[in-house]
């Protein structure tokens, strides 16, 4: 009984081990990517597989711009679309997580997402889309990494470089060269937000552009002026 729990403890122990190495490894990438552009996201090596899957040779659209090449009316739409709160909130936006619950129990099914700019920038560049508590858990313990050491001009910039917009579309640059022909400090305001709105499931909406989303792209515009940004 002694050596079973020895082991018992140890195997324990080595699992503790395990996890710190696991985040101190996040934590350096997090300190190295506050100057350097990311090369590489998670969600960027899970699309490029995909594509992969049907054509070995396929690439991914993206190319890293510096913030002041990056449309003010993309940065105020993608605000107003995802994180009105974004300049003001550390990392987590508790009313508007309270407002999805809500909503997501009246519909019986997750119709609406609380998640801020800050943790869709963690989900981008470490996890997976899947869903479950313990993701979550992993994307709220490196959103509080990414709201710690970044300032929020580097969280915008990153976020708005790394984001998927599209089918092997990753950042401001290639969406505007994608869906525009232009760069992404050329796009003005309707192109903003027509991007803003995408962003919650853009693989689709790049082949799909209905009514709806047009009516919400104007209501975005709309509000556009208002949105504050680092």
């Amino acid at each position: 009984m002694k050596k079973a729990g020895s082991w018992v403890r140890r195997i324990l122990l080595g699992l503790v081990l395990l996890v710190l190495a696991y985040h101190l490894w996040l934590l350096g990438h997090v300190l190295w990517w506050k100057w350097m552009p990311p090369g590489e996201t998670s969600f960027m090596d899970i699309r490029l597989s995909e594509l992969r899957e049907k054509d070995p040779k396929a690439t991914l659209r993206y190319t890293w711009v510096d913030y002041s090449r990056i449309s003010p009316h993309l940065k105020r739409a993608v605000i107003a679309a995802e994180d009105d709160k974004f300049v003001d909130h550390e990392g987590f936006d508790w009313e508007g997580i309270q407002k999805a619950i809500e909503k997501n129990q009246k519909k019986g099914k997750p119709v609406r997402g609380g998640s801020t700019i800050s943790q869709q920038l963690a989900k981008n560049l470490f996890l997976t889309p899947a869903r479950s508590y313990v993701r979550k858990a992993e994307e709220a313990i490196i959103t509080l990494m990414i709201e710690a050491l970044w300032d929020k001009r580097r969280i915008l910039e990153v976020y708005l470089n790394v984001v998927e917009w599209g089918n092997g579309v990753f950042g401001a640059e290639a969406a505007a060269r994608r869906y525009y022909n232009t760069s992404a400090a050329g796009l003005g305001p309707a192109q903003a937000a027509r991007l803003a709105v995408m962003l919650p499931n853009p693989r689709r909406y790049e082949k799909s552009f209905g009514p709806r989303l047009a009516a919400h792209a104007a209501r975005i515009e709309s509000r556009m002026r208002y949105s504050e940004i680092p």
